[in-house]
């Protein structure tokens, strides 16, 4: 509050800021930041306001008009065009020449004698210009003349310009805060990504290697994937090692979990020997990036019992009182092939400077993604930490966090820095579940903070609607994930062949690949990788689906089918998608389009072309009829234009 008692305005609940301030608001390069206020004043006075911002370093703010929406609510926009801290504030003043000339225009209507509020209309103008703004000395010449002319003047269209283009900004009010955007690089914001296991990239029964998974990479382009990811490629434990359905022992040759990290063979930054060489996962980067794809390395903050950590460092696990090692438990299941980090050690620093010296060392080798794996078993203040010393060294950095737990810890994570997180989609399945999640994403509070990362299936996850079930509901998710969300994952050669047999009960895999090499037929295409070659391909030449914050759900009364427009914000790219929800039955209904949302007039034509089948279709009504029958294709994927004659 000011201590100016010439100051009238009040600023409150300036959007968009996170814990009062407390964690940067992020965008990526290109993003528009949409500023609001609560903004009022005593009296019938007129109000202006302004948005002001500038980049991290620059000297001077630049400044855009905040407009009044109704109700002493206000809203601006700017863009962001470059990565980096952004720094913005609002200011907001009685425009008292605005005021003034309101009033004037009532009077001269009414007939009432305006001789006073010319000469009050010349001394604005004197003010504002100071005699050195040639359009207001003219003004002033133009109200210093014959009265009808001086009237006639004021009331026309020019002189309404010259009010509002003129400001007379004194006593102005600012709020309290100078607020921040983190603007990251587009890959921050959208991402498609492939997940597989290296050991299982071999043609034959061999266990593969990350050369393998090289022959791969011009297969995973075509298919439009831009970031591979891997689960640990770290020495696994020997000790107590799982075996087949997470059996408690291992039988002779059992390969164990890549998450049970650490062996003789060393830690966490070693290479298993299995899969090659450090050149070798060098040479793997280097080649992917060559094919537009970046490799992802999964981040596993734990270790096996046979760990060098475990016999270094035993001081930074928890020890039992009889004097054994805790290992990893979620009641009632086990993880003995698992020892956690025990982050209260009075040890702490060490721990996390060796953590750290892990990252660094990774990247160092050219990763630029990390999936980090359960980071919500470990302090929040932890991962604040480090992934600021990473920002501080190197760009571009991208951390997706692994974390389905609780909503407030999920949203911690997105505010003290990772770049995306996995999400709730993955249960998300009726029409009014999808609505109010997205809802939720892209209205709420999160949107500020929290990008998500749509993932249909893991190693960890079959979700009980793909259980048991044809391809039609492989394909119904995959639609919905990449084009609801700009960031979208799948664990690819599950979901491609169309696995559903769980572990009875349980959302888990039936001979899971997490403890065993699977072999697959790497050379074999069917609908579903025609589909992900399609749709990927459809995300990466329009923008529009590029972003997940751009989501209009249309109106259609069939609670099987979800329709949602997306679009760009001056409309160059629109797409809508209509999707049957119903993977066994044929539905069909007529969907609105949202008029507004396109500015259209009374007369529509819009024409679409279905990215998925190449079919082409002309709306001109505002309610149009769709059919789908899923054993066709179990979504519409429409490019629209929109006719110029009509807009």
């Amino acid at each position: 509050m000011t201590n100016n008692g010439q100051v009238r305005v009040i600023i409150e609940n300036v959007q968009p800021q996170v814990d009062g301030g407390l964690y940067p608001s992020k965008r990526t390069v290109g993003e528009r930041v949409d500023v609001t206020a609560d903004i009022f004043g005593d009296g019938h006075d007129h109000i202006r306001a302004h948005l002001l911002f500038k980049k991290e370093g620059e000297k001077q703010w630049r400044s855009h008009e905040l407009h009044h929406i109704g109700n002493d609510s206000w809203h601006g926009s700017f863009t962001v065009h470059e990565k980096g801290y952004y720094s913005f504030t609002v200011i907001a003043w009685v425009d008292h020449f605005e005021t003034w000339y309101d009033g004037f225009k009532k009077k001269a209507a009414a007939g009432v004698d305006v001789k006073v509020e010319l000469q009050e209309g010349i001394l604005f103008l004197k003010k504002l210009s100071g005699g050195k703004i040639d359009e207001l000395e003219k003004a002033i010449k133009a109200l210093d003349t014959t009265y009808e002319r001086a009237i006639e003047y004021v009331v026309d269209e020019p002189f309404a310009k010259l009010v509002h283009h003129f400001p007379l900004i004194e006593f102005e009010a600012r709020y309290e805060k100078e607020l921040k955007v983190f603007v990251e690089h587009k890959k921050a914001n959208y991402s498609t990504w492939y997940e597989l296991f290296p050991r299982s990239a071999s043609l034959d029964d061999k266990h593969g290697t990350f050369k393998d998974v090289m022959r791969l990479l011009p297969r995973i382009e075509s298919m439009g994937f831009d970031v591979l990811y891997l689960p640990p490629i770290h020495p696994i434990g020997k000790l107590n090692r799982k075996g087949k359905n997470n059996a408690v022992t291992a039988k002779p040759g059992e390969p164990g979990s890549p998450w049970a990290i650490g062996s003789d063979e060393g830690g966490h930054k070693a290479i298993h020997q299995e899969l090659g060489t450090l050149d070798d996962y060098k040479m793997l980067i280097t080649q992917a990036k060559k094919h537009g794809i970046d490799i992802a390395l999964d981040l596993a903050f734990q270790c096996a019992p046979d760990h060098p950590y475990v016999k270094e460092h035993p001081e930074w696990f928890k020890q039992r009182p009889d004097g054994s090692i805790q290992y990893a438990e979620n009641p009632p299941k086990k993880y003995q092939d698992i020892y956690p980090f025990n982050f209260e050690t009075t040890a702490w620093k060490e721990l996390w400077e060796e953590l750290k010296s892990v990252i660094f060392f990774w990247i160092d080798q050219g990763v630029k993604i990390f999936r980090v794996d359960n980071p919500h078993t470990k302090p929040i203040p932890f991962w604040q930490w480090a992934i600021a010393e990473v920002n501080k060294k190197y760009e571009d950095i991208i951390f997706l966090s692994e974390a389905f737990t609780k909503p407030k810890v999920m949203a911690s994570l997105g505010k003290i820095g990772y770049t995306q997180g996995y999400t709730y989609f993955t249960w998300r399945v009726s029409k009014h579940e999808i609505i109010e999640y997205m809802n939720e994403l892209v209205n709420g509070p999160s949107r500020n903070y929290f990008r998500p990362n749509f993932w249909s299936n893991t190693p960890d996850i079959l979700p009980y609607h793909l259980q048991h079930q044809g391809e039609n509901i492989f394909i119904i998710r995959l639609a919905l994930a990449a084009t609801l969300s700009s960031s979208y994952g799948v664990y690819g050669p599950p979901y491609e062949t169309y696995e559903n047999i769980p572990v009875q009960g349980k959302e888990e895999y039936f001979d899971s690949e997490k403890y065993e090499i699977k072999t697959y037929d790497w050379k074999r295409t069917n609908r579903m990788t025609d589909i992900f070659t399609l749709i990927n391909g459809a995300r990466k030449k329009h923008p529009a689906l590029q972003s997940t914050w751009n989501i209009q759900f249309c109106q259609i009364e069939n609670p099987n089918l979800i329709a949602y427009l997306k679009a760009t914000d001056d409309l160059s790219d629109v797409v809508l998608v209509v999707v049957n929800l119903d993977p066994h039955s044929r539905h069909s209904g007529y969907v609105q389009i949202p008029k507004w949302r396109l500015k259209l007039g009374d007369k529509m034509n819009l024409k679409l072309h279905d990215l998925m089948t190449d079919e082409h279709y002309t709306w001109t009504q505002e309610w149009n009829y769709v059919e789908i029958d899923p054993f066709r294709m179990p979504f519409h994927l429409f490019k629209v234009d929109i006719h110029e004659s009509y807009m």
